[in-house]
C-alpha cells in the first residue's frame, strides 16, 4: 500500500511532454503541481531544479522528501488514475513536515 515501485514513476520523454503540454497546473507552496487524468495507473514525476540548488546533495534530499511524502499520502487520491509532476519551487529547503503538508493539500486538490 505504501510503496513507490518503478512502474509508478513517470518516465519517457513523450509522456512527460504530454503532461506538461496538456496538463492542468496549480501551486501549493513550495510545490508546483502539473497533473492530468490517465487511462493507466497513477504515475508520478518528482523534480528539484539545478538552477535553484547547485549541489546534487541538496536536490537529492528534496526529491527524497517529496517521494516519501507522496508515498505516505498516495491513498488521498483514491481510485483515480493520473499523471502527476511535482516541481519544487522555493529557493530554500523546507523540512519534511511542510513538504508533507503541501503534498496532502495537492493530492486532495487533484482528487477534487
Amino acid at each position: 500500500m505504501y510503496s513507490f515501485p518503478k512502474h509508478s514513476k513517470l518516465c519517457g520523454q513523450k509522456s512527460i511532454e504530454q503532461l506538461y503540454k496538456e496538463g492542468k497546473r496549480f501551486v501549493v507552496w513550495p510545490l508546483r503541481v502539473t497533473w492530468m487524468s490517465s487511462e493507466s495507473e497513477t504515475r508520478v514525476l518528482v523534480w528539484a531544479p539545478k538552477s535553484l540548488f547547485k549541489h546534487a546533495v541538496d536536490r537529492n534530499r528534496l526529491r527524497r522528501l517529496m517521494r516519501e511524502a507522496y508515498r505516505l499520502n498516495q491513498d488521498c487520491l483514491g481510485d483515480g488514475h493520473y499523471m502527476i509532476a511535482f516541481n519544487y519551487m522555493d529557493k530554500e529547503q523546507h523540512n519534511y513536515a511542510s513538504i508533507a503538508k503541501a503534498m496532502r493539500k495537492a493530492l486532495n486538490k487533484i482528487k477534487g
